[in-house]
């Protein structure tokens, strides 16, 4: 079978390692229009139990990845200048996006995936250049602007819309030694800062604030410079001292897409990734919400017999349920995100991350005694949901 993979993050890469790692003799080709060394953001979280999920798919890979992953073992959420302390339950912890990618490169080249790096591809018929025009299979692995969704919008039945909030991704040199969400008021406006700790120099810090707050306070007029300046000056506290970093002029403050697609495949071409379903980046699953896309292609690809048509099939119609509570988990997170000035206005403390912490409908009192006893004690929360 011949697979053309158009896309290089970590979905892209991930299912060409999973495919030749399953069928040696496939020819398994990926196109992505940067260079090899080439990123956007700064360090990304892998960091819940969908790691075992990557440790069944492939030993080698995720050994690799754990081993540059920098630990969390606990979170502070911060409302009201309060800060609360959460005993994280389960392993994980966050990696340098551009180490991801070369630890995925690294194993899907040795594998026998051929990759193609500076080669734009602006729709289906640029894949002749490749010699890939005859592909069995053509991915869209090519996120939120893919251009293979975008080929065929209406057969794949593509839906976007925006959020309300602002947000932007920053780096800092200073290094956290929990990750946290700090929930801050400023000059009548709303704020939150996400940030964790991704190598032993390195920290994410991610910026937020609601529609309201950008036009209140009139942040669009601003330049990428006094806003990061402004950031600096909200979260000074936390920063103590270190700069924000734009990662060489890259961030840019931006409302969140949200993609859906009511059909997986078309013809030989599928999607995987955000290119599908973008993932809202406040359930901190992202990246491996679109691994576990390529896992489930892989597999489907690698049972159909040679019959890809039918192994496009089984990937949607596999893979969809357990996409779909995912994805409704991320949709009632960023819900969540977009009230919350509403919810830092009326809540106490301890009732916010209560209500933070079950906002996306999978975990409940019983749960959150069970895996966070000291943070339910402290909540007073030893009966039933109030």
């Amino acid at each position: 079978m011949k697979v053309a993979i158009v896309g290089g993050g970590p979905s892209g890469l991930y299912l060409g390692l999973l495919l030749k790692r399953g069928a040696p003799q496939w020819q398994v080709e990926v196109i992505e229009q940067n260079a090899a060394d080439a990123t956007f953001g700064f360090g990304v979280v892998l960091a819940d139990t969908g790691l075992q999920q990557l440790r069944d798919a492939d030993v080698a890979s995720y050994e690799a990845l754990c081993a540059a992953t920098t630990q969390h073992e606990h979170q502070v959420i911060v409302q009201a200048e309060t800060p609360i302390d959460i005993r994280l339950p389960v392993k994980g912890g966050a990696i340098p996006r551009l180490r991801l990618l070369q630890i995925l490169e690294q194993q899907a080249e040795e594998a026998g995936v051929v990759v193609h790096y500076r080669q734009r591809i602006d729709g289906t018929a640029d894949l002749a250049r490749l010699g890939l025009d005859d592909a069995d299979v053509v991915v869209g692995a090519d996120g939120v602007n893919s251009v293979i969704r975008r080929e065929f919008e209406q057969a794949f039945g593509t839906t976007t819309s925006t959020l309300g909030n602002h947000f932007a991704w920053y780096g800092t040199p200073k290094v956290f030694d929990a990750s946290a969400l700090v929930f801050r008021k400023y000059e009548g406006g709303h704020f939150v800062a996400h940030y964790y700790a991704y190598s032993d120099e390195m920290s994410t810090f991610v910026a937020e604030c609601d529609d309201a707050t950008w036009q209140r306070l009139n942040l669009g007029s601003l330049s990428d410079a006094q806003r990061l300046a402004l950031m600096e000056k909200i979260f000074a506290p936390e920063l103590e001292g270190a700069p924000l970093m734009d990662g060489d002029a890259r961030v840019v403050w931006r409302q969140f897409p949200v993609i859906r697609n009511a059909r997986w495949a078309h013809g030989r071409h599928v999607l995987v990734g955000d290119a599908l379903a973008s993932a809202h980046f406040s359930i901190g699953s992202g990246t491996r919400i679109a691994m576990n896309d390529s896992i489930a292609l892989a597999r489907a690809l690698l049972g159909c017999g040679e019959d890809a048509l039918a192994g496009l099939a089984a990937y949607e119609r596999n893979h969809k349920p357990s996409k779909q509570k995912l994805i409704l988990a991320s949709e009632r997170s960023y819900l969540w995100y977009e009230r919350m000035a509403q919810w830092m206005d009326s809540y106490s403390p301890e009732e916010f991350v209560y209500r933070f912490m079950t906002r996306t409908g999978r975990v409940d009192d019983q749960r959150l005694r069970r895996e966070y006893p000291e943070l339910m004690a402290r909540l007073g929360k030893t009966g039933s949901a109030a």
